[in-house]
């Protein structure tokens, strides 16, 4: 995703000439970017059918190249249970997954509270994507500084991937939420207060690695989350977390055209608090759904070796 990226920054660069960014652009670049405004709106000229289609060109012919590696190189999860000696099981019919995704949602209050950590995943990846890149990359620095910017985002998220993995042993998952959450919380209130300017160079791509730093909490514990508490309904609870990613990703891009930026992120605190929270109400009342579990299964089985004693 990186090599895209940087390649997508090199078709720009040749493509587009280097243009000094007026005054008065940068007066509504930011959060100051607003169709309803008084100043005047972020105006950055579009680039040109032939270039999207050169770039729509490069991303899905990677697309299908990444296709056809999985296709040759990755092994079969059949012939893999085969060789082991284990009986593949039938995946259930379609009716029966989105049935079962729905019951869970509405039997489970744990997966109710929980499906705003998906939801608010794909909000803040479809703002860095589509705002952050449009009314301060592109509006500030030049459409040409959008690949490089986006680099610093993917390589965090990346690397901290990685890190988050390994220390949550340590950590725990609830210190790294909180972590996630302080730096998306922080971004945000940079972003309502900066005013976008070349001068700012650095600035410019520290953000988006904070910001990937974040994201990668939400998408390595997120996962983790859902596989520990959903264990004996893993199918359901994931089929329930990628709709809620998804839901989230439509929510940011539907109202896109419609919001100012300070608006959008004004609604991204929001949704973090709320998100939080419930994250929190299930952290407190998960260990005593365990312990209740728990006891009820060595009731059980002191009921079965009182029978056995018995008889």
């Amino acid at each position: 995703m990186s090599d895209t990226k940087a390649n997508s920054h090199l078709i720009f660069l040749i493509s587009t000439s280097l243009v000094t960014i007026p005054d008065s652009q940068l007066q509504s670049c930011g959060a100051k970017d607003c169709l309803m405004a008084t100043v005047a709106p972020n105006n950055t000229s579009k680039p040109s059918k032939q270039l999207i289609y050169t770039l729509l060109s490069i991303f899905n012919g990677s697309s299908i190249l990444a296709i056809l590696l999985l296709i040759v190189f990755l092994e079969s999860v059949q012939e893999r249970m085969e060789n082991e000696g284990e009986a593949g099981s039938r995946s259930p019919p379609l009716w029966s997954a989105l049935l079962a995704t729905f019951m869970l949602f509405k039997n489970d209050k744990r997966l109710r509270l929980l499906i705003l950590l998906p939801l608010y995943s794909g909000m803040n990846q479809g703002f860095i994507y589509g705002e952050y890149t449009k009314s301060f990359a592109t509006c500030a620095l030049g459409i040409h500084f959008v690949g490089y910017v986006m680099i610093c985002f993917s390589g965090a998220s990346s690397l901290c991937s990685l890190l988050y993995g390994k220390i949550s042993k340590y950590t725990g998952r609830a210190a790294l939420f909180v972590l996630g959450a302080v730096i998306h919380f922080s971004c945000f209130i940079t972003l309502l207060l900066w005013h976008p300017n070349p001068a700012h160079l650095p600035v410019f791509f520290v953000l988006p690695g904070l910001w990937g730093m974040a994201d990668a909490v939400w998408q390595t514990q997120n996962n983790a989350l859902y596989g520990v508490l959903f264990g004996k309904n893993k199918e359901a609870a994931f089929a329930n977390y990628r709709l809620g990613e998804s839901l989230g990703y439509v929510i940011a891009f539907g109202y896109s055209s419609f919001l100012c930026v300070s608006t959008k992120l004004y609604i991204l605190l929001g949704v973090l608090i709320v998100t939080m929270m419930a994250y929190g109400i299930v952290e407190y009342l998960e260990p005593k759904t365990t312990n209740k579990s728990v006891a009820t299964e060595d009731k059980s089985q002191e009921e079965k070796e009182e029978m056995k004693t018995e008889m």
